[in-house]
């Protein structure tokens, strides 16, 4: 098989994660990098040295990599020696992946690939579907069969601390053989410092996976947690906490459900190919989606049993619409849910809707989370950002702590 240097990287896909891989690709590397997304309008803001989203450090990143050539922004793919499919696999109505999108940059990229390229997902993919591409590319492209790299590498970072997390967290590699997994590994170890576990690309596939469906069975082990102590009068933070002291467990926080593009998505990659298999992860997806709808009708007694004994209607705060504490990601959010219904439901009540992470919201108006508090009745935090954890105990408000904020 052909091998040879890379000079020039492609990432397709410009989004949470696309951009940054490709910024400190840029940054660490030893590469030309190209970014690519079919949004014209991230791409102008990409080249002008802004982010569409908010992630600490990493703008201030970009302008650096833009004014030292080694990265630009386009919405069409260009020759390049690697490259990079790092696009959305939303969940179809019925709740199974749609790899569209992982189809459609394939397509894209093929007139341009050449022997002694390296072709690598990132996108989380259902298991097989880097061979379905292969296949692809090989049924248009039969000269390159055996003279390409192609391989699965999908990422591990957390929202908010991605710079950190693109460096120095491990990675798993898996080529469609041999060969590709190691160029592939040559190419991340220019910018990553934690370990690059090579395995084939099927075992890539399914690890994503699984580690997402890992964390949505814990939470929603937390989330059961909560409701048993509703229903007993116990603290659950306490109970947790005093649980914790076991050398052996550690139960996580419960929450208002489970968000995010990732926890909140993947277990349907496995539910939805192996149902008679995925029986505990497709139980702890109905737990989480469960959750939501407990607060929802949590929320809206409260606001029942204020009127009766108030006679009148109260002023309600809703703290927070992001997924997880200290960022503006909103995808798959169970706060964000939760508020819509509100809205939608209690037309009489006045509501607050706080987000100290977004300077405006298309879809409601923001307050300051201080005037929120402030002037409500009842305060219902829904994500525990660190603003709200400045605020002081009021006991003549009626308090429902749904994230921890207050621990």
């Amino acid at each position: 098989m052909a091998t040879g240097n890379i000079h020039k990287a492609c990432f397709v896909g410009l989004g949470y994660v696309g951009l940054p891989t490709a910024v400190i690709a840029a940054s660490e590397g030893d590469c030309e990098i190209l970014g690519v997304d079919v949004n014209p309008s991230i791409v102008e803001m990409t080249n002008s040295g802004r982010l569409h989203f908010v992630e600490q450090g990493l703008e201030s990143l970009l302008q650096s990599v833009i004014k030292g050539g080694k990265f630009h922004a386009s919405i069409t793919p260009e020759i390049s020696d690697a490259y990079f499919i790092v696009v959305p696999t939303p969940l179809n109505s019925d709740r199974t992946p749609d790899v569209s999108y992982v189809e459609a940059a394939t397509e894209s990229v093929i007139p341009l690939l050449k022997p002694g390229d390296l072709f690598i997902i990132e996108s989380t993919s259902p298991v097989g579907t880097t061979n379905r591409m292969a296949e692809l590319i090989f049924s248009k492209r039969s000269e390159l069969k055996d003279k390409i790299f192609i391989a699965y590498c999908p990422e591990r970072v957390l929202p908010g601390n991605m710079i950190y997390e693109l460096v120095h967290n491990d990675r798993v590699i898996g080529g469609i053989n041999e060969e590709s997994a190691v160029k592939a590994e040559q190419f991340y170890s220019q910018f990553v410092k934690g370990v690059l576990h090579r395995t084939d690309a099927k075992t890539a596939e399914l690890c994503k996976l699984v580690e997402n469906s890992s964390r949505d069975v814990q939470i929603a082990f937390a989330n059961e947690l909560s409701l048993i102590c509703e229903r007993e009068e116990i603290n659950v933070w306490e109970l947790i906490a005093l649980a914790n002291r076991h050398p052996r467990v550690n139960i996580l926080k419960p929450g208002c459900g489970v968000g995010g593009h990732c926890i909140a998505v993947d277990p349907y990659f496995i539910a939805s190919t192996y149902p008679n298999e995925a029986r505990l992860i497709s139980k702890a997806r109905e737990v989480n989606k469960f959750k939501t709808m407990w607060v929802i009708e949590r929320i809206k007694n409260a606001i029942l049993e204020f009127e009766k004994r108030e006679l009148r209607l109260p002023c309600v705060a809703l703290m927070g619409l992001a997924f997880k504490p200290d960022i503006d990601d909103l995808r798959e959010s169970p706060a964000e849910v939760v508020v819509s219904h509100l809205l939608d439901s209690c037309a009489d009540v006045r509501f607050k809707v706080s987000e100290p992470n977004l300077k405006r919201y298309d879809k409601y108006m923001l307050s300051d989370y201080r005037e929120a508090y402030d002037n409500s009745d009842i305060v219902v935090f829904l994500t525990a950002h660190k603003e709200f954890k400045r605020l002081s105990f009021d006991n003549t408000k009626v308090i429902l702590d749904f994230c921890g904020a207050l621990v």
